[in-house]
């Protein structure tokens, strides 16, 4: 079974300039690259369209499945973040409550999700299976 969707990560690849798909996959740093520099100067970012298949694979063996699905939660940040709706999806009431008010924390709050919601959702997943 796998963590990390192929067809998610082409749907983020569309925003991929801004490095959505690299986080996704786990790769923050690049991320940040990406969202810095629109993709690489979008050179990258077309690269990318072949690399996905590799990336997933490879996200597929870092992180653990469980009852909480990466991709679901990935699409609620990318396009509902600022409502909060992977936070409450993941469970997380009090943040969720706050984002809703806040706009993602003045989205501070999203950006920080992008580089952590894998380790989030993977601690979630851990926690509800013991």
């Amino acid at each position: 079974m796998s963590t990390h969707s192929k067809g998610i990560g082409y749907v983020l690849w569309i925003f991929g300039f801004m490095g959505a798909h690299r986080f996704y996959f786990g790769r923050s740093l690049s991320g940040t690259l990406y969202f810095f520099t629109l993709g690489l100067f979008f050179i990258g970012w077309i690269v990318d369209l072949f690399l996905i298949p590799d990336m997933a694979d490879k996200a597929d063996l870092r992180f653990e499945e469980g009852p909480k699905d990466y991709s679901l939660a990935w699409i609620l940040l990318t396009f509902l973040g600022l409502f909060g709706a992977h936070r409450f999806y993941l469970e997380k009431w009090p943040t969720a409550i706050l984002y809703l008010l806040t706009g993602g924390l003045f989205l501070m709050g999203i950006i920080y999700d992008y580089w952590t919601l894998n380790e989030q959702i993977q601690d979630v997943n851990r926690v509800t299976r013991v």
